[in-house]
């Protein structure tokens, strides 16, 4: 009885590690090409209302304007030309390429 008791034990903190050491991953959408390393995820946004969802908030492309890109990070309003970082909410956002009809972002959280 002891170690039955044991083995469910060992088996639900295994499946507790698990879904932890999968959290960074499901923290990033697969959309837009978004891939994530720990707290930190790169997003291509193409076209105007592309979306993703980035660690855990939803981004949108609004478009382009004089080299600057419009995102929207939850209920903020952010532009950004290439090269810049900005704050939206709990994430920096920086524009590592800007293009008439793209975006391309590092997000990191903090």
């Amino acid at each position: 009885m002891a170690n039955s008791l044991h083995r469910r034990a060992r088996l639900a903190t295994g499946t507790a590690a698990g879904i932890l050491l999968m959290l960074p991953l499901a923290a990033c959408g697969s959309d837009n090409n978004v891939s994530c390393s720990g707290t930190t995820c790169t997003a291509t946004l193409s076209g105007d209302g592309a979306k993703a969802s980035i660690l855990g908030h939803d981004l949108a492309f609004a478009g382009t304007e004089n080299g600057r890109a419009t995102l929207s990070v939850g209920d903020a309003n952010v532009s950004c030309a290439q090269g810049e970082s900005v704050s939206a909410g709990p994430l920096s956002l920086t524009c590592t390429t800007v293009t008439e009809t793209s975006v391309e972002i590092t997000a990191k959280l903090g």
